[in-house]
């Protein structure tokens, strides 16, 4: 029999995020810190929304690129956050979370050959994609010494002339590192010098702690016209179900996305649609009560491992911290499988990040301060006992 697989598909591996969630859930008195979704429940006044769009009887498709009230109130909530602005009719669409929109820029922009630098530890999802896009995914290491940013200097020296796009994931995920103003500046002129476009990923915008706004680098003088600015609702209005996101960028791409979009998806989920609106008008002070309870845990975990004596560097955007666990002379993957054996605690391995991840772990915060204190004690005996062994 005819192999009936793509030899493309065959080549990616799955999400290294998904193994030990699936694991923990057949595991009595496990605590999950893997996996990146808000435990707050989507704020009532945007379900009751959704669900009067629902008594409503708005069942039906929206236009493909989405509700006309909701890209106006994307521009709006840009413009009031981020001091960028785009053509509601022409420059946004509305897709089925952010990973469509990621998916669906690289395949209207990349043709086989064509470079994608990724900075690494990041998103699972933007190797698959380049490659599924026929793309060729070059890795940029970001390095703990650095923050996690990328510097102008790491991405100069990565640029080849086949280099068409740069993925920029920040807030990150998995290590929590954030690129302010002045570190975009510096990345914004590289891409102008070599003629680059951008692929931004901002889905943690309204996740950030130091007091001062996140900056798209589509905001800075000549980049509106080069990047794309992925953003969406699962991470910031707790809404991952509804399956919401949207993407904004020169109406040159966003044709092209669309035209992709119409034939795999026809549109976003319209009661989701709905829902964001309401989100968008009046959910700020929702986004900031979450934003204010995530950092309370993130300075806990802080104040934790270093009572541990764990090396961990301060992250200031998201929803994850990046432990370093280089000491015990184990890999990532070892050391997860051995918590979670022994203390019934689940991590997620740095590997499933990029290779360069071997050595940390990710450790998600969007869980109840009862359970992260449970599953600190827990992983404080375990890593005491791994030095008890060494010494």
């Amino acid at each position: 029999m005819r192999n009936p697989l793509s030899k493309t598909i065959t080549t990616i591996q799955p999400s290294g995020i998904r193994k030990f969630f699936d694991i923990v859930h057949e595991m009595k008195d496990a605590i999950s810190l893997g996996v990146g979704e808000p435990d707050f429940d989507t704020p009532w006044h945007i379900r009751d929304e959704g669900i009067y769009s629902l008594e409503k009887g708005r069942t039906f498709y929206t236009s493909n690129a989405g509700l006309k009230e909701l890209k106006i109130e994307i521009d709006k909530y840009l413009k009031r956050r981020f001091g960028v602005s785009y053509d509601y009719n022409n420059e946004i669409m509305v897709t089925v979370g952010g990973s469509e929109a990621i998916d669906i820029a690289m395949r209207a922009m990349l043709d086989p050959g064509d470079e994608v630098l990724i900075p690494q530890p990041s998103y699972v999802s933007y190797l698959p994609c380049c490659v599924l896009a026929n793309g060729t995914p070059v890795i940029i290491e970001l390095k703990a010494e650095n923050q996690f940013r990328l510097t102008p200097e790491e991405l100069e020296a990565a640029i080849t002339p086949k280099t068409k796009l740069l993925v920029l994931p920040f807030p990150n995920n998995p290590t929590g590192a954030i690129m302010e103003k002045e570190d975009l500046e510096k990345i914004a002129e590289v891409v102008k010098k070599y003629d680059l476009f951008v692929l931004s990923d901002e889905i943690y915008s309204e996740l950030t702690y130091t007091g001062d706004n996140h900056v798209t680098i589509a905001s800075l003088p000549g980049m509106k016209e080069r990047t794309i600015l992925i953003n969406g609702f699962s991470k910031s209005y707790a809404m991952t179900g509804w399956r919401l996101g949207y993407a904004c960028g020169p109406e040159v791409i966003i044709k092209q996305m669309l035209k992709i979009h119409q034939f795999a998806i026809m549109c976003a989920p319209t009661t989701s649609q709905y829902a964001a609106v309401e989100a968008l008008r009046n959910g700020d002070e929702d986004v900031a009560k979450m934003r204010e309870e995530y950092n309370g845990r993130r300075r806990y975990l802080m104040h934790r491992f270093q009572e541990m004596g764990l090396s961990c560097f301060e992250p200031f955007g998201a929803f994850y911290v990046f432990p370093c666990i280089k000491e015990f002379g184990m890999t990532s993957e070892e050391f997860a499988t051995k918590l979670l054996n022994s203390q019934k605690v689940a991590v997620v391995p740095g590997t499933a990040f990029g290779d360069c991840g071997e050595g940390y772990l990710r450790i998600s915060y969007a869980y109840s301060l009862e359970d992260l204190k449970k599953a600190l004690d827990r992983m404080e005996i375990f890593i005491q006992e791994l030095r008890e062994e060494k010494n």
